[in-house]
């Protein structure tokens, strides 16, 4: 870094105008997210270059507190979330999520309902035409194929929040759902049950279809034949739980247990278990997934697999930040983020209780 190159710097930009983060890194040789990490204060840049972002920085006067703006161009970031989830709980947990790391990030969050099948298009494009900055899509609009493909003609980076199959094209978070529906039908097998219902989710969704595979996995390695009878559809709601509970315990042979492919469903199994007089977990164990706020505000409390939906939705703007503020013609290290699940167990599960032989 000579002179004559600092010169030259300081006299291309307007008269009056501040030095951007994309000017520093011109004059230090580096890109503007390497700027960034040292901004940050991240390990994971070389001495010397740290040394060269710091001396370009000391030599624009660049203020580093207006770096999130100048990485982003003009204006602060403004990020916005689609939902149009059946389940209060997840969209709160998702959320409380994304708010918090809209915080830490300085960024802004666009909240937009939007039906499925209905205006999606319509709210879509309202949020292009607005200037939006990237797109977050919870489930189900993770799957949803024209919003997808409108904001891949507009050149808006998104991240799809919980897809069990997301495209390679774009930028996703999930958990392996296939693998924790396996855990948890594991675990029930395991307490001494046999006939184990299952209640599904949205078909017209990759997770519910992975869950599904778990399931009937975990059987079939336990030498267990998979019984379309003790399969019932649901679509994620409080409703549908209700319908496919009584639609599995009006069977000749009910099952001992249930796994709903949700905790809305699974709390419906258990409203559905009581009316019939049932003991949960005495007569019939219940299980869920997502491990939202209602799986602690019902009783008894369910065993669930813990999907880390606040920890997916901070990671999906973290995700989209970075996305957005690359430079130009550069790629993103890591596409695809696997995060990790839990099976938690409460009181909604037990061994199954001995009949009186006949």
């Amino acid at each position: 870094m000579n002179a004559s190159t600092t010169s030259a710097m300081k006299t291309s930009r307007r008269a009056g105008s501040a030095p951007t983060i994309s000017d520093v890194a011109r004059l230090a040789g580096v890109s503007p997210m390497t700027v960034s990490r040292v901004i940050n204060g991240e390990s994971n840049v070389r001495p010397a270059t740290r040394e060269l972002v710091n001396t370009a920085i000391s030599t624009l006067s660049y203020a580093p507190n207006s770096a999130a703006r100048s990485l982003a161009g003009a204006g602060q970031i403004r990020i916005g979330l689609l939902y149009s989830n059946p389940s209060a709980g997840f969209l709160s947990e998702f959320l409380l999520g994304s708010l918090d790391q809209a915080a830490r990030s300085d960024v802004q969050i666009v909240v937009e309902k939007c039906e499925l099948g209905e205006h999606e298009i319509e709210v879509t494009k309202h949020l292009i035409a607005g200037g939006i900055d990237g797109i977050v899509l919870p489930p189900p609009l993770c799957e949803a194929k024209a919003v997808l493909d409108l904001l891949e003609a507009a050149d808006i980076p998104t991240v799809s929040v919980a897809s069990a199959l997301p495209s390679e094209d774009i930028l996703a978070i999930r958990i392996d759902d296939r693998e924790a529906a396996l855990t948890m039908t594991r675990h029930i097998m395991a307490l001494g049950h046999r006939r184990i219902g299952f209640i599904t989710g949205n078909p017209n969704l990759s997770a519910s279809a992975r869950r599904l595979e778990g399931y009937a996995a975990a059987l079939q390695e336990a030498g267990m034949a998979v019984d379309d009878a003790l399969i019932a559809h649901g679509l994620y709601t409080y409703r549908s739980g209700l319908d496919a509970a009584e639609q599995l315990l009006a069977l000749s042979d009910p099952p001992s247990a249930i796994f709903s492919s949700n905790d809305d469903m699974a709390a419906a199994t258990v409203a559905v278990a009581h009316r019939h007089g049932l003991d949960v977990p005495g007569d019939l164990t219940v299980c869920g997934f997502d491990d939202t706020t209602l799986s602690t505000a019902i009783w008894p409390e369910l065993t669930t697999i813990h999907q880390p939906i606040a920890d997916m939705s901070r990671a999906a703007v973290e995700m989209l930040v970075l996305a957005i503020r690359r430079s130009k013609g550069s790629e993103l290290a890591e596409r695809h983020r696997l995060l990790d699940f839990t099976l938690i167990r409460r009181q909604s599960d037990a061994a199954p209780r001995r009949r009186p032989a006949a």
